[in-house]
């Protein structure tokens, strides 16, 4: 490991902008990251998660089980993460510089940016699904508008998709403070009045005669005990997206204890809540219409109220923006915005995002069972090792020791440039992994520990870069990992080269980078 250099580095414009510098206030205090997991976690997809899991036979104690053990996984390492996005300040993108070198960190942003736009553009439409159902509730006479199609959509859901889409762009580019005031008091807590609402309802409406200690398939102990263990792995899956840039959110907390204490209560907590609760409606539709519905928008059909019609599609509409904002643009809107950060800031960067999510055609994605299997289930595979590489170097490697303001240096003589400003050692580890994961979560001779994938590929790049960087670790006599939020002058530098190119009459110009 290089020796960061004694004197503050000036930031250069291809690697410096406003949006990726440290934070310059912190404002998400518990209340703002327990709303943020609100948001994530009261989707669709993860009710129907839950619910799919007592449909398939677990008790409902078990599913209670096996989810609170894979969330609070979940957990710890989100607070690992958050750790060093709350020291650091930078987004996910800057702090994985440190790791993959100041260019290199585009390899891992990237990657993240492509799931990321694939399933912004899925959340959209599935989002638009819930307007036409509005809008045909309200206006019968429309049906015949969606009846045609247009590259795969009706006339009707064109109109519902790019309403969504123009919807979230407004609330998107208005930036991060404005998402955490809309999150705070609109995303996270209307879902849990509907849903709560439905349990209310089929509860009475079944006489209070639901069973939750009973496998509704009669599974035996041994595949309870599977599927359990598969609900765990899974669970941990599907949140590897956010562990792995926490940091965009960890970055504007004040302390440590906002965002743990915030992790606590959204994620053991509020997941697992909302999980029986999820479990609690699917039961009363068992009880109540004779059959296990796990989807929430048709257990609304199902009551065939308008009024009940109307007020949970607009719910299930804010709650797919809450997701899309959490976990499917903020984070591509800064790994875009380090591919140029001269020319490209959070907000064009999140236009980007969104223009790329209507160019996908994100209903012909999700529509192919093959395109989602391989093309999202392999990049899927990826996450493991890139959150293994970031927590390794940082905890193992430096120790918690980041030299903020070289992240944003191009010099040869900085800490992060390595080779050409890529670090061999973060390939080399991460391509194996990945090769490994990837190959267990696709290939079918391999189904049985597919849904462990992660795990391995976790590991398998961990002690990998563990290995190749052992020469590269903080002395173990350099004391415990520092806790206080590290001094970064790279604001005050960008400002004074700022100021100094006026003075001159000049246009500006990259500081020149040795060796790259």
């Amino acid at each position: 490991m290089k020796t960061p250099s004694p004197q503050p580095l000036r930031p250069d414009p291809r690697l410096f902008n406003e949006d990726l510098a440290p934070a310059p206030e912190r404002k998400w205090g518990t209340y703002s990251i327990f709303a943020l997991w609100m948001s994530d976690t009261h989707a669709i997809s993860n009710y129907a998660f839950a619910a799919s899991l007592f449909v398939l036979g677990l008790p409902a104690w078990e599913v209670f089980l096996a989810l609170l053990a894979g969330i609070s996984i979940v957990y710890w390492l989100m607070n690992r993460m958050g750790h060093a996005g709350h020291r650091t300040g930078v987004p996910y993108p800057v702090l994985a510089r440190a790791s993959w070198g100041v260019y290199g960190a585009n390899i891992p942003a990237l990657l993240r940016a492509i799931m990321a736009v694939a399933w912004y553009g899925i959340q959209t439409w599935l989002a638009s699904t819930a307007v036409v159902l509005l809008t045909l509730q309200i206006a019968p006479g429309l049906e015949a508008y969606h009846h045609n199609s247009v590259l795969g959509l009706s006339t009707l859901g064109w109109i519902a998709f790019l309403l969504m889409w123009g919807l979230q762009a407004v609330l998107l580019t208005r930036g991060m403070e404005f998402i955490r005031k809309v999150q705070d008091f609109a995303t996270g807590p209307v879902v849990w009045l509907v849903v709560l609402a439905l349990a209310v309802y089929l509860v009475v409406k079944a006489g209070g005669d639901i069973s939750l200690t009973r496998s509704i398939t009669g599974l035996s102990g041994s595949e309870q005990v599977e599927q359990s263990l598969i609900a765990v792995s899974l669970t941990v899956a599907t949140f590897l997206t956010l562990v792995l840039n926490y940091a965009d959110f960890a970055r504007f907390t004040p302390d440590h204890r906002s965002y743990r204490r915030g992790n606590l209560i959204g994620l053991p907590v509020n997941f697992t809540a909302f999980a029986v609760v999820a479990v609690l409606v699917t039961a009363g539709t068992i009880a109540v219409f004779g059959e296990a519905i796990y989807d929430p928008v048709k257990v609304i059909q199902k009551i065939d109220n308008p009024v009940v019609t109307v007020i949970g599609a607009l719910s299930f509409i804010v709650a797919t923006i809450g997701i899309n904002v959490v976990a499917n643009f903020v984070s591509p809107a800064y790994d875009f915005a380090n591919l140029a950060p001269k020319y490209l800031d959070f907000k064009r960067g999140g236009m980007i995002t969104a223009v790329l999510a209507v160019v996908v055609m994100p209903w012909k994605l999700y529509s192919s069972a093959l395109v989602i299997q391989y093309f999202l289930g392999a990049l899927g595979a990826f996450l493991g090792p890139l959150v293994a590489i970031l927590l390794v170097d940082y905890y193992r490697v430096r120790r918690g020791r980041i030299d903020v303001d070289a992240l944003f240096s191009a010099d040869a003589r900085g800490a992060y440039h390595y080779r050409r400003g890529y670090n061999p050692k973060a390939v080399i580890a991460f391509l194996p992994a990945a090769a490994v994961a990837a190959a267990l979560a696709l290939v079918p001779a391999f189904g049985v520990v597919a849904p462990f994938s992660w795990i391995f590929g976790m590991a398998l790049a961990g002690g990998l870069y563990g290995l190749v960087c052992r020469g590269d670790r903080v002395a173990s006599d350099a004391g415990p990992i520092p806790q206080d939020i590290i001094p970064s002058q790279v604001r005050a530098a960008a400002g004074e080269q700022s100021g100094s190119v006026r003075g001159a009459g000049v246009a500006a110009a990259p500081v020149p980078a040795e060796g790259s």
